[in-house]
């Protein structure tokens, strides 16, 4: 009985915690909403997406892809926010109550919290594709000319799962390569592996917070991003969202920010001036490599350490893998930062609709790719080959939008239920597991 209870003390310490800052829920939820329209247009619609395989295609789609997929549908910009708002917020409890039991609560939780649900979905996807086999993606693929999507690895027995999920918490590099994401419909499962390793980047580097000055804790951390963008290091990425935590927690950054920034003496500057410089240069740069110059995108990848092969600048480089990357980088702080010091802001964003889509965010992002990979692609290949062998137009609007509107109400089922049955009692079995082993 008293394992119980205080049980649901911390679980609902936690809940608290993080209530205060709820406008990042919404967030999340914002972000949900982007990886679905991600997912479904690479599928259906690929030429419509930035950095897309398919190059040419109908002009309306090239029409998106110059115009809105920049910053609603981009692959690089999404997985970017997702692990920068992950580092912004994981460190919350602890910055609220720096304590050992809620930094040990923290580091022993997080693998349980991700494990499970991220196995489940393996597995789901593993007894799917047993079954239906993957000729019909195939098919798919040859019939609308989409070479944006792969065709999933498929997983041969019991051990290579158990290895994949095993990698997925255990690698440091080439991440999207490991069969876990590979497997995965969509290829995005590795975004899990970033998230899981940098949050012990966090957890290892929030400690010193409670302890340290906020002068010479603001220059560590500069410090630290500078030379974890140097080795081209998703820590920089963190240490950045763990710093925004920190100053809005610790620094009363709001306040200071409606004040401005002091120049000379009793001169300042808005604050929203430097943030929108920092947001403006983002945007400019992601919109020069969609329509102007995207062969120049790459650029800025030589400008890192090349730690892996050779003393000097990074010179090979899988544009595949997931890459830190400085346009992305911009663009979210200016977006952060006007955030976290405008009320109006997270007053949008504390939206119920969006709360309640960011509180089942991972159920989403597991459950959406699996459902448009089989019941969406069957269902598109059901309208547009009625007859064995009959030819259609590969991005009919009309076939896509009958997709669009079906697979909507299956995804909200599928996550919702995922999200009962998997997602939260993961979060509850985290809870149970640390009050046991304290017991």
């Amino acid at each position: 009985m008293g394992v119980s209870i205080a049980n649901i003390d911390l679980f609902r310490q936690r809940c608290s915690l993080i209530s205060e800052q709820q406008y990042l829920l919404g967030v999340r939820g914002l972000l949900v909403i982007e990886t679905y329209l991600w997912v479904f247009l690479q599928t259906f619609l690929p030429t419509s997406l930035k950095n897309s395989e398919n190059v040419s295609g109908p002009r309306y789609q090239v029409l998106l892809r110059k115009s809105f997929s920049v910053l609603f549908w981009n692959e690089r910009l999404i997985y970017s926010s997702i692990i920068l708002l992950s580092a912004r917020t994981i460190c919350i409890p602890f910055l609220k109550d720096p304590t050992r039991t809620s930094i040990a609560s923290a580091l022993f939780r997080r693998g349980i919290r991700l494990w499970f649900p991220t196995a489940v979905a393996l597995a789901i996807v593993k007894l799917i594709f047993s079954q239906t086999g993957l000729d019909y993606i195939d098919l798919f693929r040859a019939h609308t000319s989409n070479i944006s999507i792969a065709t999933p690895y498929n997983i041969p027995n019991a051990l290579a799962y158990f290895n994949s999920v095993f990698n997925l918490f255990w690698m440091t590099r080439d991440f999207f390569s490991q069969s876990g994401s590979t497997a995965f419909p969509s290829q995005t499962l590795w975004i899990v592996n970033v998230v899981y390793q940098q949050s012990y980047t966090i957890y290892m580097t929030m400690v010193i917070v409670p302890f340290t000055r906020n002068s010479w804790r603001v220059k560590a951390f500069l410090l630290f991003i500078l030379t974890a963008w140097w080795v081209q290091s998703w820590a920089w990425y963190s240490i950045t969202g763990l710093l925004i935590a920190d100053m809005v927690m610790n620094m009363n950054f709001k306040a200071k920010s409606k004040r401005g920034i002091r120049i000379w003496k009793t001169k300042r500057c808005s604050s929203w001036v430097p943030y929108t410089l920092l947001l403006a240069a983002g945007l400019v740069m992601q919109f020069v490599w969609a329509n102007i110059a995207p062969q120049g995108e790459n650029y800025e990848l030589r400008g890192h350490g090349g730690l892996y092969y050779t003393s000097g600048l990074k010179t090979a480089f899988d544009t595949k893998q997931p890459q830190a990357r400085v346009d992305n980088y911009l663009l979210l702080l200016g977006c952060f930062l006007f955030l976290e010091s405008s009320d109006f802001l997270q007053m949008i964003f504390s939206n119920r609709v969006l709360q309640y889509l960011g509180s089942r965010s991972l159920s989403y992002f597991l459950m959406q790719s699996i459902i448009i990979y089989t019941a969406g692609i069957k269902l598109y290949l059901h309208l547009a080959l009625p007859i064995p062998g009959s030819q259609y137009t590969p991005t009919d609007p009309i076939k896509v939008g009958v997709c669009f509107i079906v697979l909507l109400p299956m995804i909200t089922l599928g996550a919702e239920i995922f999200h009962r049955l998997v997602d939260h009692p993961s979060k509850v079995l985290a809870h149970i597991a640390f009050d046991w082993i304290r017991a």
